[in-house]
């Protein structure tokens, strides 16, 4: 299970449960006093919103919510079997409808009786279950993929480093690839992590760089390799890889027990470079809408973007190359194609006339693009097959423009490898500021400058100022 999924579990959790609560409830008073309701739901309903029953209410969704927590049911469902997990919804339940026979002494119209605490209990245990069910098998279907695998590195080849090692491995829900070890500056190496080790802590910048990382785990003695760790954290930040230190042996402890973070399996500290909330759900959501909707009502395009690709030329009516995206994981990026059929070829033979500042290749007059191709990139039309790329996940509507690998494999400043720690996206800060008459080092400054300042604000204004652009194709090439 990745980070990303871990963490946000919880918050489905919650609102999960907060939604049963209330939508049984409401389902079991309506369901009781349907000979009642004459005029209407909506008019009874109306008549029993009352102060004294909206505290009623949200002292019950409180009593709810907390007697989910204290069962443990708003952690990942990595540590619970379906099994036990049912028992605690049972038992979770028992304590949350404690406060429902208050509604029944306190209401003078019978409108809510006794008996209807039972009802609500049995419907809550069975919806809660099979809720929490399809919730623990989506997490598993979503930690099975390819995608959901995490590629780990970890700092230190001594006793802790295994330890850690075997438990990333015995994790249920996660799929940890340790793509390898760096050498403990302060022990010796293990035997069995002998052939394990990538380098030196010297060399971990290069090896992040080298290769998609998502997670870089510190197992190094907090008290004795504070300087260590601190370069560690460093070099993730530069880098952009989330970094976690193991704070397992940080205290000696004789009677305490530590306490493990909800989300987390061991006590660790965790530095991400993005933020992480409930926020990126609903950017998720917004790209998804937005996806599909765009699909659907700009299909006319996508035919006459099609139509008149074929009359360009001969060869393929879409461009699919390979681009590097999140955690610089590979995917295929599609445009109409705007080039003719052999562009990347001849690619090679254009190096020299490069106009483009930095590792990123670009000329004004580009010999291989088609007289229809230039239209369509004038107008951005090629770019509307990338909204199948937001669709499956691959991109965002909002991000940093995806690289080809020509592009990042020339990277000579680490710092550049931090705009993957964010998905793509189809527009961006320097899309809206002149486009193609940005040079290399500006462009790059929007991208962290993105990444560093996200919210859905900056994201709704980037969106709402890419439509005039786009519209008077300004700096498009």
């Amino acid at each position: 299970m990745t980070p990303r999924l871990r963490r946000l579990l919880p918050v489905a959790n919650r609102a999960f449960d907060a939604c049963c609560a209330l939508a049984l409830l409401l389902v079991v008073v309506a369901a009781s006093n349907v000979g009642w309701m004459p005029a209407g739901f909506n008019d009874f309903l109306s008549s029993r919103i009352t102060v004294k029953n909206t505290i009623l209410l949200a002292m019950f969704l409180v009593a709810w919510n907390t007697a989910f927590g204290a069962a443990g049911l708003h952690t990942a469902p990595s540590r619970q079997s379906l099994w036990r997990q049912s028992l605690l919804i049972v038992r979770a339940s028992t304590v949350g409808s404690l406060t429902l026979p208050l509604f029944a002494l306190s209401s003078q119209s019978g409108a809510f009786q006794m008996w209807m605490v039972g009802t609500f209990w049995i419907a809550a245990i069975v919806v809660e279950t099979a809720g929490r069910t399809l919730i623990t098998l989506g997490a598993r279907y979503l930690s099975n993929r390819p995608a959901a695998r995490m590629s780990v590195v970890i700092v230190g080849s001594d006793e802790r480093a295994l330890r850690l090692s075997d438990e990333l491995a015995a994790q249920r829900l996660a799929h940890y690839d340790i793509l390898g070890f760096v050498e403990s500056p302060t022990e010796a190496t293990l035997p069995e992590l002998r052939d394990r080790v990538r380098g030196t802590l010297a060399d971990l910048e290069s090896l992040i760089a080298g290769n998609p990382v998502d997670l870089v785990l510190v197992a190094l003695p907090v008290r004795t390799c504070f300087e260590q760790i601190q370069d560690v954290i460093n070099t993730c930040e530069r880098v952009g890889v989330e970094v976690q230190v193991d704070l397992t042996d940080f205290f000696s402890l004789s009677r305490a027990k530590p306490m493990f973070d909800q989300a987390e399996e061991r006590p660790a500290l965790r530095l991400t470079l993005v933020t992480e909330d409930y926020r990126v759900v609903i950017k998720r959501l917004v790209d998804v809408c937005a996806a599909a909707a765009g699909i659907v009502v700009l299909a006319p395009l996508f035919v006459v973007g099609a139509c008149l690709v074929r009359l360009s030329g001969p060869g393929p009516i879409f461009f699919s190359q390979a681009r590097y995206g999140y955690n610089r994981r590979q995917f295929r990026m599609h445009k109409f194609r705007t080039m003719v059929a052999d562009a990347e070829r001849l690619q090679s033979g254009l190096e020299s006339r490069n106009e483009a500042q930095g590792p990123v290749f670009k000329i004004r007059n580009d010999p291989r693009i088609t007289p229809i191709g230039r239209f369509l990139r004038k107008t951005s039309i090629d770019e509307l097959p990338q909204l199948f790329n937001v669709l499956k996940g691959e991109m965002s509507l909002v991000g940093p423009r995806p690289l080809p690998l020509r592009d990042v494999s020339r990277f000579a400043d680490t710092r550049l490898m931090r705009r993957f720690s964010v998905r793509p996206g189809l527009t961006c800060l320097w899309q809206i500021n002149g486009r193609s008459n940005i040079n290399f080092d500006a462009w790059v400054q929007m991208d962290l400058a993105y990444i560093d300042n996200w919210s859905l604000t900056l994201d709704a204004r980037i969106l709402l100022k890419t439509v005039p652009a786009v519209i008077s194709g300004s700096g498009a090439a």
